[in-house]
């Protein structure tokens, strides 16, 4: 039997049916809401003077991170660690069998791609 998942978008402020999923950030912080064409509108309007008045910043600023305290994590996006692990030892670096994986050795392997 095959099952079948309907999300449905509720807007954030008035409850109706939802078009968008809105991220904005403030102080540091990241939020998102649930908006209809129209609400969406409002919001992209409200802070239209604010955008226009501010300097974008890098993600890893936003993060208040810097390139030297970047960590690899996995994710969607990062390589996966099975991968590079068996990268590593084809190329003859020394990598444990489990566990945390060096960071040079995530390096070694995108420099390489």
């Amino acid at each position: 039997m095959a099952q079948r998942v309907v999300v449905t978008l509720s807007d954030d402020m008035d409850g109706g049916e939802a078009a968008e999923t809105v991220a904005f950030g403030l102080d540091g912080k990241m939020y998102e809401i649930d908006l209809n064409a129209a609400n969406a509108k409002k919001l992209r309007k409200a802070l239209a003077p604010y955008l226009a008045a501010g300097r974008k910043q890098s993600s890893r600023a936003a993060a208040g991170r810097s390139p030297s305290m970047e960590t690899y994590t996995h994710t969607s996006l990062a390589p996966d660690p099975a991968a590079v692990r068996a990268w590593a030892q084809s190329n003859k670096m020394e990598v444990p069998a489990r566990g945390r994986i060096p960071k040079r050795v995530y390096e070694a392997f995108r420099a390489a791609s």
